[in-house]
């Protein structure tokens, strides 16, 4: 059996459901009213080698802003949830990666320590429905629902779509190496023996 979770989420203004098997295949069933937002939670399941159930609904009437945070939240929640005590965890990942002419370097810690940075100047703009500001939300919401540590930099890029999928790409990679067991790692990966320190 492998590492998995579920976490459900309801509040006024959404509905979130996600389940996660961090040794899974890399299949995505993915339902949120946000298509492009759909599109790159497929990308997180596909290139970070985890099984991925997510359905969300949410007040997009009036925009894509909680919707795409409590996705991010839950989505945090439900991978700190199947780590479980962490221990033998290899804790750390990292990711450089290229989409055309765009390049983005994820690096997260999964120690227990909430901290995020984003460095990613985007434009007030829209990919369909999904305003690209949102993916800052998403990123920033997965570390607090996670309790990680998460830097996305943006190296080069000019299409947005570009942009913002290799950040998606970047991180999917860099929580697949993060949340690998590595044998090595008899205890908890910290030297004071303490998620969080």
């Amino acid at each position: 059996m492998g590492r998995s979770a579920a976490v459900h989420r309801t509040t006024k203004e959404t509905d979130v459901s996600v389940t996660v098997e961090l040794d899974g295949s890399g299949t995505a069933d993915v339902e949120t009213p946000l298509p492009f937002l759909s599109h790159m939670l497929e990308q997180i399941g596909r290139h970070g080698g985890i099984d991925l159930v997510v359905r969300a609904r949410g007040d997009v009437e009036i925009d894509g802003h909680h919707t795409t945070e409590d996705v991010g939240i839950v989505l945090g929640q439900a991978v700190a949830k199947a780590l479980g005590d962490r221990r033998g965890l290899a804790r750390y990942g990292w990711a450089v990666l290229p989409m055309d002419e765009a390049r983005v370097t994820a690096t997260l810690d999964l120690g227990g320590r909430t901290f995020f940075v984003w460095e990613v100047p985007l434009p007030k703009a829209r990919l369909g429905t999904f305003d690209v500001e949102l993916a800052e939300v998403f990123f920033e919401a997965f570390a607090r629902g996670a309790a990680c540590n998460l830097h996305v930099v943006l190296h080069a890029g000019r299409n947005l779509h570009h942009v913002v999928e290799v950040c998606f790409k970047a991180f999917a990679k860099a929580l697949s190496q993060a949340t690998r067991v590595d044998p090595r790692q008899g205890g908890l990966p910290s030297t004071k023996e303490r998620v969080g320190d």
